[in-house]
């Protein structure tokens, strides 16, 4: 089936809001080359389980691609329209199963040497619609405070090497109260800009007690699903002959229930969220230090808080994988100044990934060696590249960017 030969049954499959909106775009999406228009219903297809800010990118594409005359909507696909395609490819139900088929089609683009014009296609066609319909600004500026270090005592590794180069580095910070300093002041921007889904708690362990309308994702409290999940992996890894494929699609494949993820509404968003972070990134399923830092980036770049506070926590140290897998089997053995390492990275990169969002340049970020007097503070009303030795109190800092 061709994009133009497109009915309402076709989408009789689909969650409720996923149906709604495609049935109301039936005649745009009729005028869509297929090469194009799986990529948005990949994106429509989920609508049911997206946050706010992912919802209305697909509702700035169809306004984009909405208000185009005949001649400009031909002009605007003419790149996606030139790719060639195999009969195969259109044969394949590209309506109920998008992200398979569009996994099929950049797998063709490789083949066919047309990988290049088709990310050029792509991201001319995502400036336009962004220029067409900008983002709106967040309520109030972003912060992210991230805490790294849990556990080390002592450490002769270079702290914040990256981000002192983009902010002020203070040395002689009094960090008492220093973690529940960070929660008041999450919960507080919280209870003063109340929107869906954009204050969030993220944590590598076991998280601290945290009130209000926050979203809250922590290792510990994925530890049945993880359990479960792992499980499927290790029976997939120790098969006779091990298909990385096929392991990809086994965990692509894997509902939210049955890993023990339950629920309805705003929790049945987060449990798909929650799903994703264990099922797409590399390593999620069995170290902390990258759960959090890959939880961190796509809650940046999905939901794009306002407010965010992560926490590193320990990860066990490297194990072959049939050991790794088997975490609910053992007690892990953690490594706190490996986890040192890997959470100054991931602080610098969550810093990169706040910068990607709109209203950047007055985005606040602050990371704190947990326990210690070392933090450093990224604004635009602070320095950059210098340092501090004076004493300074964590909560004053924090006073001067929330």
């Amino acid at each position: 089936m061709l994009p133009r030969d497109l009915t309402p049954e076709a989408f009789g499959g689909y969650p409720p809001e996923a149906k709604r909106l495609a049935l109301e775009q039936i005649g745009l999406l009729r005028q869509l080359p297929l090469g194009f228009v799986s990529l948005l219903l990949r994106e429509v297809i989920s609508i049911d389980w997206k946050f706010p800010a992912e919802r209305r990118d697909v509702e700035r594409q169809f306004q984009y691609l909405g208000k185009l005359s005949p001649q400009e909507l031909t002009e605007a696909m003419a790149p996606f329209t030139q790719l060639r395609l195999t009969r195969e490819l259109e044969k394949n139900d590209w309506v109920n199963t998008p992200a398979a088929f569009t996994e099929q089609l950049t797998a063709h683009h490789w083949a066919t040497h047309q990988i290049d014009p088709f990310r050029q296609a792509a991201v001319a066609y995502m400036e336009k619609a962004t220029a067409a319909v900008p983002d709106q600004p967040p309520p109030t500026h972003r912060l992210a405070m991230i805490v790294i270090g849990q556990g080390v005592e002592r450490t002769d590794y270079r702290l914040f090497r990256k981000l002192s180069t983009a902010g002020l580095r203070y040395t002689n910070v009094n960090a008492e109260g220093g973690l529940s300093t960070m929660l008041g002041v999450l919960r507080e921007r919280a209870s003063k800009y109340p929107e869906p889904y954009g204050h969030w708690y993220i944590d590598g362990g076991t998280p601290a007690a945290c009130e209000g309308k926050i979203a809250r994702v922590s290792w510990a409290g994925l530890a049945a699903p993880r359990s479960a999940l792992q499980s499927r992996m290790q029976h997939t890894y120790e098969a006779a002959v091990f298909d990385p494929e096929a392991f990809r699609s086994m965990l692509a494949r894997t509902k939210p229930e049955e890993v023990g993820l339950t629920g309805a509404g705003a929790e049945a968003v987060l449990n798909r969220f929650q799903l994703s972070i264990l099922t797409e990134g590399s390593g999620t399923q069995v170290f902390a230090t990258t759960f959090v830092q890959w939880a961190a980036r796509e809650a940046l770049r999905r939901a794009q808080p306002t407010t965010m506070l992560v926490r590193f926590a320990p990860r066990q140290r490297e194990k072959p994988m049939n050991e790794l897998l088997a975490e609910a089997q053992r007690q892990p053995e953690l490594d706190p100044q490996g986890s040192l390492v890997d959470a100054d990275m991931g602080a610098y990169y969550t810093w990169v990934n706040q910068q990607r969002l709109s209203g950047a340049e007055r985005a606040t970020f602050v990371a704190w060696f947990e326990g210690h007097k070392d933090a450093v503070v990224i604004g635009p009303s602070f320095p950059k590249g210098k340092r501090d030795d004076s004493p300074t109190a964590l909560g004053e800092l924090l006073s001067r960017i929330a």
